[in-house]
């Protein structure tokens, strides 16, 4: 009758379960010249019942020395078998496997070390039970034990050995969903394991990785949120070896739902994170380059908040977003693939998250993002036409905005879309978009009191510098005349556009051509400004003084009479006078010793001078006109003025229509500030 554990002897059979190590060790010395002796002899049905002996009636005892005897023993029989042992490797790795995850942490060591003896000799035969090991050394390396730890690190060496030994062979499609549902581990130890695995396999000629990069990319990124210095260390390098990878040959990539990726973790608040991400970004618009544009949407979202950072720390990744940012420009002002560009490009999204930064804090991502939005615009005309309506109200409140680098941007944005929806024919004055931009520009000025004071000018001077000057004066004539109840608002408008008009180097050109009434289009276009102008009286002096109409400003000063004269109309009067005085009005000083026209101008502004010099008090201004005036030849006002010699006279304005406007709409405003006075008594503020 055979022992009950045959082929083992009773005594073996014994020891092998004992307590003790060193007899448990004496019985594998005998298990493991036994099994040398039935492979010597192709005993194999013997070799298998010893297996099963050692698998069932030792691994599965509830005597955790048997289940160590089990494995000791299953060791012995691998080395026993040596390179034969590739004959039984399921039956011997399987029960070892099996203890890996036992509760007593001497046998999971055990298990650790009687699987290393069986790998040791099986080699490449353990290949296709690569994932079960995987899975279970992901486990041993974040044991509570340090013995178990460092036996599973001693199996994990062994192993990557055998798999880099064994490339060509390594099924790596059915190892990544093992990896990608690990890489997310949260334990330390378990994560340096992962990024070994992953280094150590991008590292093989054998095996791209970079085929399977989208699945891991994620939880690589994730990875580098870990505060262990060696895990971050690690984690980078490895990003840092796909990237170079990529660089030397990108047709591997994915780059649709790489970069998807990427944009995501460039939105990381970790500094490190952002800083890769954007980087690799950078490199993928250098090496993908048109292809990443439909992706320019995702790409803003990413870089355009980076372009805020001035700390020192963040200096790198604010460099970066720059680099990224002037790439894509690039990219779609490329006029050979204009038309490769507009089909790749996705300009709602893109417009979507511009008009999303418009209101960024940063001052350079306003900036950046009004540059976009002029550069498609400039680029893509037709084709962004529908998103200018869209735009408008979001970008006359940038005008608001503390950087005057941010209002001009936003200028020029404005004028182009203005530009883009009307024709530039000069002759035809049919600018229904002027209007409207203009008419939402001045409803801007009457709601907030801070940008009329502050902004205007300044939005009003680049705008006759990007548009057309004279297009501008005269639709804003054409609204404060007919679309402006507020008759007090009008004439602070009046006020505003009569300075620039007469101080600005920008409007040259609209004075020049207002000098010269003559002209059939500039007797046009003054009596246009006159009918608004007459808002303000002092602005109609000014207005009429630079048109040469001289004749007509003696009569206006004459019905001063009949204006109510108020500290700020003395004001405005003081600045007419020092206007007199500047450059700007060299050609009507000179007027006064002109004998041109017979004298005829010369003598009606005589007589307008030293109607004005009437008005006012006896201040410096006063004494500044009166001193010009005595420098006038006194042979003027000897002869009689021939009216027909007159430039006014010459220009065929029909200056009494002009005059009754003005006398009827400053009837309009002292009956206004009757009302007003009436309305604070009874109401006081």
């Amino acid at each position: 009758m055979e022992p009950p554990y045959a082929p083992l002897s009773e005594s073996c059979a014994k020891a092998l379960g004992d307590k003790v190590y060193e007899k448990r060790k004496l019985a594998s010395q005998e298990i493991e010249k036994m099994v040398t002796e039935f492979n010597h002899k192709n005993n194999s049905g013997q070799i298998r019942k010893l297996i099963e002996v050692l698998s069932n009636d030792y691994a599965t005892s509830r005597d955790a020395n048997r289940r160590k005897g089990a494995l000791i023993g299953l060791a012995a029989t691998g080395l026993g078998l040596g390179k034969d042992s590739d004959k039984y490797v399921n039956e011997l790795v399987t029960p070892i496997l099996n203890c890996l995850s036992d509760p007593d942490l001497r046998v999971r060591y055990f298990a650790c070390e009687s699987l290393y003896n069986v790998v040791k000799v099986a080699r490449s035969a353990i290949i296709p039970f690569f994932p079960e090991l995987f899975g279970a050394l992901s486990r041993l390396v974040t044991d509570s034990d340090q013995m178990v730890k460092d036996g599973s690190e001693l199996l994990d060496r062994l192993l990557k050995d055998i798999v880099t030994e064994s490339s060509q062979t390594f099924n790596l499609e059915a190892f990544i969903p093992l990896l990608r549902e690990h890489i997310y581990v949260k334990d330390a130890f378990g994560r340096q394991y992962v990024i070994s695995w992953i280094s150590i396999l991008n590292a093989v000629p054998d095996i791209n990785m970079v085929n399977y990069l989208t699945e891991i990319l994620d939880g690589l990124f994730v990875m580098l949120e870990d505060n262990t210095p060696e895990i971050q260390r690690m984690c980078e390098t490895t990003i840092s070896q796909f990237l170079k990878s990529i660089r030397n040959d990108s047709s591997s990539v994915r780059m649709e739902d790489t970069i998807n990726t990427l944009i995501t973790h460039a939105q990381s608040p970790n500094e490190l994170i952002k800083s890769i991400a954007i980087t690799w970004i950078r490199e993928f618009v250098q090496i993908f380059g048109p292809n990443v544009l439909p992706f320019a949407g995702g790409i803003f979202t990413a870089i355009l908040p980076c372009l805020e950072y001035n700390v020192e720390s963040k200096r790198s990744i604010k460099e970066c977003a720059v680099s990224v940012n002037s790439s894509m420009m690039r990219l779609v002002s490329t006029k050979e693939l204009k038309t490769q560009t507009i089909e790749k490009i996705d300009l709602r999204s893109i417009m979507d998250v511009l008009s999303q930064y418009l209101t960024h804090n940063s001052m350079h991502t306003k900036i950046a993002v009004l540059k976009w939005m002029h550069h498609l615009f400039t680029n893509f005309p037709n084709e962004m036409s529908m998103h200018a309506s869209n735009l408008n109200n979001n970008l006359l409140s940038t005008l608001a905005d503390n950087s005057d680098e941010v209002v001009l941007q936003s200028l020029s944005v404005l004028a182009e879309i203005v530009n883009s929806q009307d024709t530039r024919d000069l002759n035809d004055f049919n600018k229904t978009h002027y209007r409207k931009f203009l008419l939402s520009l001045l409803n801007l000025f009457s709601e907030e009191k801070l940008i009329l004071e502050n902004r205007a000018s300044l939005i009003i001077r680049n705008l006759c510098v990007l548009l057309n000057a004279e297009y501008i004066y005269r639709t804003f004539a054409e609204i404060i005349a007919e679309e402006v109840p507020n008759l007090k608002f009008a004439s602070t408008v009046v006020r505003l556009l009569n300075i620039i008009l007469l101080t600005s180097t920008e409007l040259f050109e609209l004075r020049t051509s207002l000098r010269n009434i003559s002209n059939e289009k500039s007797a046009d276009l003054f009596q246009c400004l006159y009918k608004s102008w007459a808002h303000c009286p002092v602005s109609t002096l000014s207005l009429c003084l630079l048109a040469q109409s001289y004749q007509h400003v003696a009569q206006l000063v004459v019905l001063f009479a009949d204006v109510e004269v108020t500290l700020e109309l003395l004001n405005e009067l003081d600045k007419l006078v020092q206007l007199i005085e500047s450059p700007i009005f060299a050609p009507l000083r000179l007027t006064l010793v002109s004998k041109a026209n017979n004298g005829a101008d010369a003598q009606y502004l005589a007589h307008a001078l030293f109607g004005i010099l009437m008005l006012l008090p006896q201040t410096e201004a006063f004494d500044t006109l009166r001193n010009r005036l005595q420098c006038v030849p006194n042979y003027w006002g000897q002869d009689r003025i021939d009216e027909q010699n007159s430039l006014e006279y010459k220009s065929g304005i029909d200056f009494d229509a002009l005059q009754q406007h003005f006398i009827k709409l400053q009837k309009a405003h002292r009956e206004q500030r009757i009302v007003h006075r009436k309305r604070s008594v009874i109401t006081p503020e």
